[in-house]
Order: structure tokens, then sequence, then C-alpha cells
């Protein structure tokens, strides 16, 4: 398993014990694993499409100030 692998699982994880997603195993080979969001998970689809849509609206903005910052 790889860091990010391990970075995901442990994400995942979390927001399984928040709630947030169901886990499902299906006993295949390889083993079959899916996550679906719970009520509490979906009430923030639209926050997160909000979200989402500052970032795109602002990311010419937000990478020049990156590039500001790191040339200093």
């Amino acid at each position: 398993m790889t860091s990010i692998d391990s970075g995901l699982t442990q994400t995942l994880r979390s927001l399984e014990r928040d709630r947030l997603v169901t886990r499902a195993v299906a006993p295949t080979v390889p083993v079959t694993v899916t996550y679906e969001l719970t009520d509490l998970g979906l009430s923030l689809h639209q926050l997160m499409c909000d979200v989402k849509a500052w970032a795109e609206a602002h990311m010419d903005e937000v990478l020049a100030n990156r590039e500001s910052y790191d040339n200093g």
C-alpha cells in the first residue's frame, strides 16, 4: 500500500466513523469495497458544490498568489 492509498484509507475510515459514509465489503476476488453517502453526508452536497464553484471562480487568483508568494 502506498502512502497515497494509506491517506485515502484513513480519510474514508474517518468519514465512516463520522457516519458521513457507509462501507460495504463484498467477498469477491479481489475484495470489492464500496462507499455510499449517508443522509448526513448528503446534507453536505450543496455546501461542497458551493465550495467547488468558489474554487473554480477564483483559481487564477489563487495560482497567481501562490506564484507571487513562492517567488518572494
